[in-house]
């Protein structure tokens, strides 16, 4: 029987259990008919995941409890120091993403913590959608600035980090000295400029609400050469980094943790209850850097920024993609550098010029 009839019976069966193997060596389990409560798994020999430590040694690869879960975290820097660099990684990323930045901010004597956000990497993935609300998730940071016992936080997010980053600022969850973020607009300046280009570009969104097809269909693809293939400096990603980002989708119940995030802001109502809340001006001096070739994100998002952010800063980046600090981490790393040491923060521009053949 081809895999996708198989599959699909064991989906849609009255809650009898239904293995499938690939020819990947991966087992793919389906049980349970209710929509929200069933159950994929992505079995190898190893459930547990390489750390950003087994590839980059000069960071350290530490699980904390947090908010009640286990989180894994990457640290880097003066573990002692009262500032704390917090990196958010974004989807379907992993704390990895921050390793050109990571020892850019040791450098300047900061703590600095990228945590795999719940669902990801080898951190706890829970199985509810409500354990994915972007309260929970604001908790999880709230949590991890207590545990660092810091007074002085750098918040740095990027795509669903940022997105918790934004919220997190605007309902002063902690205190901020400077918040970062890249390649994702601010919640209301989104809705403004929500028109059918952006919707078009946000349909991905949409699909991620049908439960088990969007894991499914995912689950055929390879998330390493999707951001691989989107990348404006695919020289950038290691085959481990790869490796990695392609490991993250196969973990047990992985997808379901990643893709429950958009399910719990849209269908599970977070995103209405947070503009119920209504949006308070952010006062906490912020940088935005946006890679203009984002394929998900318009730039329009990007330009009422300043209507609901006091004391911003943005920077864009021309000719580079959504994976913004990590196709131009030189360019990104100057622009955090000057900005955390309150430095004028440099622009980067595209120049063009006329050659000939024969220079």
């Amino acid at each position: 029987m081809p895999i996708e009839t198989s599959l699909f019976k064991s989906l849609w069966s009255d809650g009898v259990f239904a293995d499938i193997y690939r020819p990947t060596g991966f087992k793919i389990a389906a049980w349970n008919k209710r929509l929200d409560n069933y159950r994929f798994e992505f079995r190898s020999k190893k459930d547990t995941m390489k750390k950003t430590s087994d590839i980059y040694p000069e960071i350290q690869t530490q699980q904390l409890d947090i908010n009640g879960i286990i989180l894994e975290v990457d640290q880097c820097g003066d573990q002692e120091s009262d500032r704390l660099a917090l990196c958010l990684h974004g989807f379907p990323e992993h704390a990895i993403s921050w390793r050109f930045q990571m020892p850019m901010l040791a450098e300047l004597g900061m703590k600095v913590w990228a945590p795999n956000l719940r669902g990801y990497g080898n951190s706890t993935i829970p199985q509810n959608l409500e354990d994915y609300s972007i309260e929970t998730l604001m908790a999880d940071v709230a949590s991890l600035v207590d545990a660092s016992n810091c007074s002085r936080v750098t918040l740095i997010a990027h795509d669903w980090g940022a997105m918790i980053a934004w919220y997190f600022a605007i309902r002063r969850i902690r205190n901020l000295e400077r918040l970062i973020i890249c390649n994702v607009p601010h919640p209301a300046a989104m809705q403004s400029a929500m028109g059918w280009r952006q919707l078009l570009r946000s349909w991905y969104a949409f699909f991620f609400q049908i439960p088990r097809l969007a894991e499914w269909v995912i689950g055929r693809g390879d998330l390493g050469n999707l951001m691989l293939s989107s990348s404006a400096a695919p020289g950038n990603f290691s085959d481990e980094v790869l490796q990695l980002y392609r490991d993250n989708g196969r973990r047990p119940d992985g997808l379901r943790g990643m893709i429950n995030y958009y399910r719990a802001l849209i269908r599970g109502g977070g995103g209405r209850r947070q503009r119920d809340l209504g949006t308070p001006l952010i006062e906490v001096p912020t940088l935005m850097v946006w890679g203009e070739d984002d394929s998900a994100l318009t730039i329009e998002t990007t330009i009422d920024t300043d209507q609901w952010v006091s004391d911003l800063t943005l920077r864009y980046l021309p000719r580079i993609s959504h994976w913004v600090q990590q196709d131009a981490p030189d360019e990104v790393n100057a622009m955090m550098r000057a900005f955390i040491l309150g430095e004028e923060v440099p622009t980067m521009v595209w120049e063009s010029r006329l050659v000939y053949d024969d220079v």
